[in-house]
Parts: C-alpha cells; sequence; structure tokens
C-alpha cells in the first residue's frame, strides 16, 4: 500500500521537478495530484510516463490525502498549507514561511533527520533555503569530526533561484545585448543579469544584510548547531541553474585537509571531485540534473589555526529544492507514517 501524495505549485519549475523526483526515485505513490492556481488551471505537467491534468488549488479536498509537496510561495501557503495540514495531510513545504516556526521541523535528511518527529505539532515540515541546503550537506560530517566554530560563505546563485521569470530575463537580456533593437531592461532583478553579477538577493535589512544572507545564517543555526558562527554575502550570477558556495570554515579541533577530502567522500550525499590540475574541480553546469552536492578545492587556511576553504556546487531545483523536499517525504514515510 502506498501513499497519496499531492504537489501544489505543480506548473512551475520546483513543482515539476518534485514531480520528475518523485517519479525517478520509485516514491511508492498510490494516487497523485498536481495542483496549480486557477490561471494554471488544465495544464499538463508529467509524471514519469504519465500525463497529470491540473486541478484547482483553491477548491481541493485535502482529506485522505498522506503527504502534500508545496512550492506555491509563501502568501498561498499561509492560506492552503494550514487547511491541507488540518485534514490531516502532512504538507512539506518549500516556502519561507514556516522555517523559523520553533515547531515546525527544518529538514536536510543527511543532516537532521531525526527531527521529523517535531512534524506532528503542526502537521507540517519545513524545507530550507536552497543555498543553505547545499552547505549544511557538506559541513554536517566535517562539524561531527572537529565541531565547527566559524563559517565564512559567499554563494553564486543561479537566477533559475528566481523562478521561471530569473530565467527569462537572462536569456531574452543576453539575446538583446547582441540583437539592437531588442534590448531588455532589469524587471525581476535590480540591475543587468546578463554578463554581470548582483551581490544582492531578496530585501535588504537594517544591519545592511539581505533576508537570503539571514536565512543562511538562521537555518544553518537551526539545522546543524546554534553555536556556529555564520556570516554570508549573496551573489547572484548569470547561470540558469546551479547554486555555486565558496566556504571558508574555522573549526575547534584541528582538521587536516587530507582527512576533511576522506570524511566527505564517504558523506552522504556528497561527491568530491577535487584534482590540483586545469578542470579538476565541478562547475555549475556539470551538476545540472544531478542529485549530489559535489564538493571541491578542499584546502587548508593558513592564516587561522582549524581552518579549511572548499567550494560546493549543487543543482538549486532538485538538492537545494524538489529533491531535499522527496527525501524528506521518504524519511517521514519510513519513521512515521510506514506505508509502501
Amino acid at each position: 500500500m502506498g501513499y497519496r501524495v499531492v504537489v501544489a505549485g505543480a506548473t512551475g519549475n520546483v513543482g515539476r521537478e518534485m514531480l520528475n523526483i518523485l517519479a525517478e526515485r520509485e516514491f511508492p505513490v498510490d494516487e497523485i495530484a498536481a495542483l496549480a492556481s486557477r490561471k494554471s488551471l488544465g495544464t499538463e505537467v508529467s509524471f514519469g510516463d504519465k500525463t497529470l491534468t491540473t486541478k484547482d488549488l483553491d477548491t481541493f479536498d485535502f482529506t485522505g490525502w498522506d503527504i502534500a509537496l508545496f512550492a506555491v510561495g509563501s502568501d498561498a501557503t499561509k492560506i492552503y498549507a494550514p487547511k491541507a495540514a488540518a485534514a490531516g495531510c502532512v504538507v512539506i513545504d518549500n516556502s519561507s514561511l514556516y522555517r523559523y516556526d520553533p515547531q515546525v521541523p527544518l529538514i536536510v535528511p543527511e543532516v537532521n533527520a531525526d527531527a521529523i518527529e517535531g512534524y506532528k505539532a503542526k502537521n507540517i515540515i519545513a524545507n530550507p533555503n536552497c543555498s543553505t541546503a547545499q552547505m549544511v550537506v557538506a559541513l554536517k560530517p566535517l562539524h561531527d569530526r572537529a565541531r565547527i566554530k566559524r563559517v565564512v560563505v559567499s554563494t553564486y546563485q543561479s537566477v533559475s533561484g528566481a523562478g521561471k521569470a530569473g530565467i527569462d530575463e537572462l536569456w531574452d537580456q543576453t539575446k538583446g545585448i547582441y540583437v539592437p533593437g531588442q534590448e531588455v531592461a532589469p524587471s525581476k532583478f535590480t540591475k543587468q543579469i546578463a554578463f554581470n553579477v548582483i551581490p544582492h538577493i531578496d530585501v535588504f535589512m537594517e544591519d545592511g544584510s539581505t533576508k537570503e544572507e539571514w536565512k543562511m545564517v538562521a537555518e544553518t543555526k537551526k539545522i546543524l548547531d546554534t553555536k556556529v558562527k555564520v556570516t554570508a554575502t549573496c551573489v547572484r550570477v548569470p547561470v540558469f541553474v546551479g547554486h555555486s558556495e565558496s566556504i571558508n570554515i574555522e573549526f575547534e579541533d584541528f582538521l587536516d585537509e587530507e582527512e576533511a577530502r576522506d570524511i566527505l567522500r564517504e558523506a552522504p550525499g556528497v561527491l568530491v571531485v577535487d584534482k590540483r590540475e586545469p578542470g579538476g574541480y565541478i562547475t555549475p553546469v556539470e551538476c545540472v540534473g544531478d542529485y549530489a552536492t559535489y564538493i571541491s578545492r578542499i584546502r587548508q587556511d593558513s592564516t587561522i589555526d582549524n581552518g579549511l576553504n572548499l567550494w560546493c556546487v549543487s543543482d538549486n531545483l532538485r538538492k537545494g529544492a524538489a529533491l531535499n523536499a522527496v527525501q524528506i517525504a521518504e524519511v517521514l514515510g519510513n519513521r512515521c507514517l510506514k506505508k509502501g
């Protein structure tokens, strides 16, 4: 006996990827419903070799459904997630709405799967920010060995993190630069994204950081360890899919780069590609469509006593969003719901 699964926001980039990954990983689905807003009602989406027609999120009855994967943004989630949860359907939410709620577990299965039991408080589980998810997968096994004191991270985040509008703007601007009369002014982004980088993701906060940077700090503490200090600079780059991060880590204990490399090679969800030669590292283009979080450029930081640097790359639509949500569903099923 399998699960009755709902994907809300099934016509968006993340929703479509959720359907793809549920099929790829052969999640035990007895019945599946693809939900969308009324403007996308009737749109067809793929689930493995099946074609699903979207149903209206506004009128959908969640009674009798087991798991709902939400990829609809915070405003819609605020309306529909409590309805689904009250009907007995466990919500796994990709928005930021519930991430900082102490009664809602924030889960990256490779890092804190044991926190899954906390779903019973509200029948809701939060999926972390895409940039946080890949970073904590890399940090967890190293933290277990040498205890992390401080993390300094700079991100290089793809435009797909801003949705279809971000992808379209990069595509149209790039074409417009080469075709006179087809220039495209910034709309989704604050400045030109084609052939440029923008050190601004989400809104600015009072201390000068952006909300994306604040999210990485708050979420890392909740998922990994409240004692870890984190400072982040988040940058949008002209890449369609795949987030990259330059991570500097300070440990309580000394950790040799060779041992760190061996630890990461054995870590769940991690693939190490780290040859000290031209091309001996992973770039965003190479990670697209893969499940893994890739680690390269592992090296000692000689400016502090117990420091390492590394380069971290992952498909943000997968590990940063859809894959992590499906992995949460797998943990929920195996440990708590126990069907299928």
